[in-house]
């Protein structure tokens, strides 16, 4: 990987007619992707559909039948995958990978141990207890609410059970399965909400993490999530934390993702976007377009009727700006009938 220097890149390549400031240097460039069209051009882009915890959406879906669409991403809980300690179960892995198998499709994992809701803990009850500190802590949002669980990743302990699991999970699926992906690194975590955390260790972990990951699938495609990093905030308040993450996967040979394409947002722009662009990778790249982000927002369900398809826009940012390999789209409705569908499979219709 070329790691040139972010500020000389940024001030002398990509301005875009910002070039008084570093953090405005993308806000243009999703602009030369406004003409592009459906059906979308011919890509070496791997494409397939987000579920979340939906599972049993893919039964009978509409991108079985595209051919485009290389299959399904799922995500499962660690809960799930060990309920009890060293008591591992992947039955539902193995339905879906078989049904996905059955109709020439496959299977990316998304692997949970962190939740955006106050009343679900992704990790197993057994590592609750203090000999994991606990196990997770809460998230809070910017306003100091609780929004949701994460598993302590900078724990030891934690990473040694996390480590036993990967090992479990790609001896029965390695080389089976697409791929496997470790969810965002943006958490809502400081040390005023948990004594034991620091953004220092928090790198520390994710790499350890990361390691596992790769130990444990050699054959089948490994992604991090890496998005935002606690402590930091990009370009000007830049610790290192995000970038290490990015060149450590490229080291030791981990693909690097994001969990939203968002090509007007500041804070987007200048941390997943800038990290894609301004480096070239061995490794596998991936974005997900997630709930919202076909009307332009993130976390959203808002259905709104009349608006434009950018479904060729998103394509063309993540092909050309991203140089991406892998793209994640989400089952959102009514969107992904009425403006993924007709631009990966023209004339067929939704579900």
């Amino acid at each position: 990987m070329v790691f040139t220097s972010l500020i000389v890149v940024s001030q002398t390549t990509y301005t875009f007619g910002q070039k008084n400031n570093l953090a405005n240097r993308y806000v243009d460039a999703y602009k030369q992707y406004l003409g592009a069209t459906c059906p979308l051009e011919k890509d070496a882009i791997k494409h397939f559909v987000y579920f979340g915890r939906e599972r049993q959406a893919i039964r009978d879906h509409s991108f079985l039948k595209i051919a485009r669409f290389e299959g399904a991403q799922i995500m499962y809980a660690w809960r799930e995958l060990e309920p009890e300690k060293d008591k591992y179960d992947f039955t539902i892995v193995r339905e879906d990978y078989e049904y996905l198998k059955a109709h020439g499709k496959k299977l990316f994992i998304q692997f949970q141990d962190a939740t955006f809701s106050p009343q679900y803990k992704a990790i197993p009850a057994y590592l609750l207890a203090a000999e994991y500190d606990g196990g997770t802590v809460t998230q809070l949002d910017d306003n100091g609410k609780v929004e949701g669980w994460v598993a302590k990743r900078w724990n030891p302990e934690v990473q040694k059970r996390f480590a036993q699991l990967m090992a479990a999970l790609g001896k029965e699926f390695d080389g089976k399965i697409e791929g496997i992906n470790l969810q965002e690194t943006a958490i809502g975590v400081t040390a005023k909400v948990d004594a034991s955390f620091t953004p220092e260790k928090y790198v520390q972990g994710l790499k350890a993490n990361m390691l596992s990951l790769k130990n444990a699938f050699p054959k089948s495609t490994t992604m991090q999530y890496a998005n935002f990093m606690p402590g930091e905030w990009l370009p000007y308040d830049d610790k290192g934390y995000l970038r290490a993450l990015y060149a450590y996967g490229e080291q030791i040979g981990v693909g690097l993702g994001g969990p939203d394409l968002m090509y007007t947002r500041k804070g987007n722009l200048n941390h997943t976007v800038a990290m894609m662009h301004e480096f070239d990778y061995k490794v596998p790249i991936g974005i997900a377009i997630q709930d919202g982000n076909y009307v332009g927002t993130t976390g959203s369900d808002k259905v709104v009727a009349k608006r434009k398809n950018l479904v060729s826009v998103l394509h063309a940012f993540a092909r050309d700006f991203l140089k991406v390999d892998y793209m994640f789209w989400v089952d959102q409705e009514p969107y992904f009938s009425e403006d993924v569908v007709p631009c990966f499979a023209p004339g067929e219709g939704g579900k």
